[in-house]
């Protein structure tokens, strides 16, 4: 692979300034942060930029239910941003805002070049309109009833319950979500981008390898179905740029927020003498610019956004790199199951280099959705960073300093540092490519190797006998040694634990000096480099994270569901609050789970109270695989009278609630409950 040096600019989505940063938003942070890392690596010039996207409806809104401006809204979620950022050792080399004047002017230049460039449209529509609030509404601030399965509170562009898309006027009995209000039709001329004028332009794109090809193919469905003119304006009141020259009318946030790129780099170069902004972003720029995103907004950046520096005169990305989604423990992240996590509640409990090295060893050039299983999380990081990595200069460099003054030896037999050394162009290209889940598969590889040479010369041996230390000086230098590549291999993903290697070897570590030789060099005494992760602190993460008593839609039946069911069968005859306390509620692990033949809705399930095992057979087979239950807990009733089955008998009920079919959940209880324990 060449090294001749590379100009290189390279960005991540726009955080929205409403909210926090969680772990589905550092998957993409890291991603990028790494890639950006390398290449400062290998001396390249790269910089890594970023911005809060602050302008919208929704952080208006916000900013007026907290009864502050949307100005000290942004200023506050940006801080509590750029400190995230910060303590997940995220290098950016600028944060900016696309608040600012730097985007005002670059956004106003870009528009009036696609004005005057025959680009901008206008066009008279009809749209739902707060009489109240005096405010055109945007379809997520519209509820009413779905026009297919008539269920309420449905957002106005889609419904929850049947999965139906519609137009916002299609609602039944449509309100306001801002006010409550009947929303009211009201025209107003509104502004388009020409989209359909650049298909051509766009299709060529497409087919330029400048997108993934997953990527590239989703875009070209919007050709089938005829590429359309984008609105790229809001009436007031709303938090934005106002249009030149258009008193009262806005751009679209999603106009201005792919130029706070722009935004956010003019910023630097305003501020530093060595960087010129028409380099990088001139139509006859030589340099390379990259952006990284989240596969929800490949629309923007795979057809808006080239298509607007297109029409402006402006050079377009070399590519746009799209990631899949964050799940955790298999799911979407879920607040009831505390596994909707803050960046900052991770940060609270744990080493941010952890969950970077999780994502890097996950991460490929695809758009595959990532999964963030915490115990195979917690088992990876304890085997590879600390059982492999750390542990192979823990269990050598004592003897160095105690034996031999701190000082190495110069090393006979180099053919591991060959082998080592030999990788070097493989991981580079992994690391280019965004392969990290092969790069990493490769360094531990060789981690491996280090450790079997450590393991079978055993120097702990060696150091006891008086004619065996130079051999156990040359293994335990040989040893960090081999450290020391690993480490600098590792170095745009653990760059914390690199900074402390650095400290402890005394050496820079960079991939130039891959093949340093440290023969007589002296290093500083080994401190502990990294703990192993204990359950305890992830489960204290997902008690900070679970809203306990506050569940989601989409995880029980709505409340008009259940009201149905109750309309069509009388309630019970009453019982004492002394029947109820009878019920003895406990947790329970469910040990295993199988099918059970000839029975169309039962599972046969064994359940662990903490040294006694019972048999339940649950009417879930619907909703649940027997192996997805294996290993999780529930809650039973421990103390219902055994009832004879036809396939046998059930000692107790396992707690679920659901409308039935698929959608039925059975009760899990927090991280840390354990078998036996009793619920009430």
């Amino acid at each position: 692979m060449t090294n001749s040096q590379r100009k290189i600019l390279v960005t991540s989505a726009l955080p929205y300034a409403n909210g926090p940063i969680h772990l589905g938003h550092m998957l993409e942070y890291i991603q990028t942060d790494i890639w950006s890392r390398y290449q400062k690596l290998r001396g390249h010039e790269c910089h890594y930029i970023c911005a809060d996207d602050a302008h919208g409806t929704p952080i208006m809104l916000k900013a007026q239910q907290m009864g502050i401006t949307p100005e000290e809204m942004i200023a506050q979620v940006q801080k509590e941003h750029e400190q995230d950022f910060a303590d997940f050792n995220i290098q950016f080399d600028n944060f900016h805002s696309t608040h600012s004047e730097e985007n005002r002017e670059l956004a106003s230049d870009i528009y009036i070049k696609l004005r005057d460039n025959g680009y901008i449209k206008t066009k008279t529509i009809s749209q739902l309109f707060d009489p109240e609030k005096e405010m055109f509404l945007p379809d997520r601030f519209v509820k009413g009833t779905c026009p297919k399965c008539k269920s309420e509170d449905q957002y106005g562009d889609n419904c929850d319950n049947c999965g139906a898309t519609y137009s916002t006027t299609d609602l039944i009995k449509p309100y306001s979500v801002v006010s409550g209000a009947t929303p009211v039709m009201k025209d107003s001329e509104h502004f388009f981008f020409d989209l359909p004028a650049f298909e051509s332009m766009l299709g060529e794109w497409l087919s330029s390898g400048s997108l993934q090809p997953e990527i590239a193919n989703k875009l070209r469905e919007w050709f089938d179905q005829g590429l359309q003119q984008w609105d790229i304006s809001r009436d007031a009141p709303y938090f934005g740029f106002e249009i030149p020259d258009q008193p009262g009318k806005f751009f679209y946030v999603w106009l201005d927020a792919p130029i706070g790129y722009m935004g956010s780099f003019k910023n630097l170069c305003d501020r530093r003498d060595d960087l010129n902004f028409d380099d990088f972003w001139s139509i006859d720029s030589k340099a390379e610019i990259y952006h990284f995103i989240g596969k929800d907004i490949v629309n923007f950046h795979g057809l808006f956004w080239p298509a607007m520096l297109h029409g402006a005169g402006i050079r377009k990305p070399n590519s746009v790199y799209a990631h899949g989604y964050v799940t955790v423990n298999g799911a979407k992240m879920s607040k009831s199951k505390g596994t909707f996590i803050k960046a900052r509640t991770y940060l609270d409990n744990l080493n941010p280099e952890y969950l970077r090295y999780y994502y890097a060893a996950k991460l490929n050039s695809r758009v595959d959705d990532l999964d963030l299983n915490l115990e195979d999380f917690a088992q990876r990081v304890n085997s590879d960073l600390v059982g492999k990595l750390v542990n192979l200069a823990s269990r050598t460099a004592g003897f160095i300093s105690k034996r031999f003054d701190g000082k190495l030896a110069k090393i006979n037999d180099t053919s591991l540092t060959e082998a080592f050394l030999a990788k070097q162009d493989t991981i580079a290209e992994l690391y280019e490519t965004r392969e990290f889940g092969k790069a990493m598969r490769e360094i531990m590889a060789l981690a491996d190797m280090a450790n079997a040479y450590v393991a079978d010369a055993a120097p702990w041996q060696l150091i006891k006998q008086e004619d065996k230390q130079e051999e156990a000086h040359q293994v335990c230098s040989n040893a960090l040694n081999l450290f020391r590549i690993l480490v600098t291999y590792l170095k745009p993903v653990l760059p914390k634990l690199a900074e402390n290697v650095e400290g402890f070897l005394q050496v820079t570590l960079t991939w130039d000096n891959l093949d340093q030789d440290l023969a007589g060099h002296e290093i500083a005494k080994f401190k502990a480099l990294m703990q192993r992760i204990e359950m305890k602190s992830i489960e204290a993460i997902i008690d900070a994270s679970t809203e306990n008593l506050q569940v989601t839609q989409t995880e029980v039946p709505k409340v008009e569901q259940v009201q149905t069911e109750l309309e069509k069968e009388p309630l019970a005859p009453e019982i004492s609050f002394d029947d109820f306390a009878k019920i003895d509620l406990r947790i329970a692990l469910i040990a295993k789970a199988e099918h059970i033949e000839k029975a169309n809705k039962l599972l046969r399930l064994e359940l662990d109270l903490g040294g006694e095992t019972k048999q339940v057979f649950a009417g879930i087979k619907s909703a649940y695989a027997p192996e997805d239950l294996i290993g999780k807990h529930t809650v039973m009733v421990a103390n219902l009278a055994p009832r004879k089955m036809k396939f046998g008998e059930s000692e107790g009920m396992v707690l679920a609630a659901g409308p039935g079919g698929k959608d039925i959940w059975i009760l899990e209880p927090h991280a840390g409950a354990k078998p036996g324990m009793r619920v009430m």
